[in-house]
């Protein structure tokens, strides 16, 4: 039984060819968890204005029918908290989706991480209730 060259690559899987192209399906993986995190926050972020009939008003309804069960009073305070909530939780999904697309490895997501995602969700929400108060962005108007 003579080592011959085709018996040297008895485990093809070990050589550093196959190594490399082990690695590109967890790759892919990342970048398409990270494509559907962003689409889904983009669906529930301000930035999709045309869907919220469809989904952040029927969440925030949902939201605010639950702690209505539990405070009455409460319910028209916690549908508008409940609104402005599904903005920010998809603007950081979209945030957090991009960056798992863009890295070359993850990381794990800590409390400084979270706060710096709301204060940019904050800050888009503030840019959003600016440009409304100043008139650059106005409702359509149609003329008959």
């Amino acid at each position: 039984m003579n080592a011959g060259p085709e018996e040297s690559n008895v485990f093809p899987l070990a050589s550093g060819r196959k190594a490399r192209t082990l690695r590109a399906p967890m790759t892919w993986k990342r970048k398409a968890t990270g494509g559907v995190l962003a689409f889904i926050g983009y669906m529930l972020s301000p930035l999709s204005w045309w869907n919220d009939a469809f989904v952040n008003i029927p969440l925030a309804l949902a939201f605010a029918w639950v702690v209505a069960l539990f405070y009455k009073p409460a319910f028209e305070a916690s549908w508008v908290l409940g609104y402005w909530l599904t903005n920010i939780i998809g603007m950081v999904m979209m945030h957090k989706g991009a960056q798992k697309m863009l890295r070359k490895e993850d990381r794990k997501y800590s409390w400084r991480d979270s706060v710096r995602d709301v204060g940019i969700s904050l800050l888009y929400t503030g840019v959003i209730v600016l440009l409304l108060k100043l008139g650059i962005v106005k409702p359509i108007h149609f003329s008959r």
